[in-house]
């Protein structure tokens, strides 16, 4: 029967990586964040009022539907009721 012994490792001394919150750090995160707003691709006006005019009627239509339905569900709930 083999005994087993504990073998000691040799930890390596941890090498601290610096706080996330260091200003060199905050520099490097601001410096990143420059970069990537740089590679966006902005639309142009005219896609920007059309895209809004769309979000604007879809939800005036959506707006309309529910509360339509939200009027005639409560009407028949209350006749229900009575």
């Amino acid at each position: 029967m083999a005994t087993s012994s504990k073998i000691k490792k040799n930890n390596p001394v941890k090498s601290e990586k610096p706080s996330s919150f260091s200003p060199a750090q905050i520099k490097k995160f601001i410096e990143e964040v420059k970069v990537e707003f740089l590679k966006i691709v902005w639309p142009d006006k005219k896609m920007t009022l059309g895209l809004t005019g769309v979000v604007v009627v879809l939800t005036i239509v959506i707006s309309i539907y529910l509360g339509s339905v939200d009027l005639l569900l409560g009407k028949l709930v209350a006749s229900f009721l009575r």
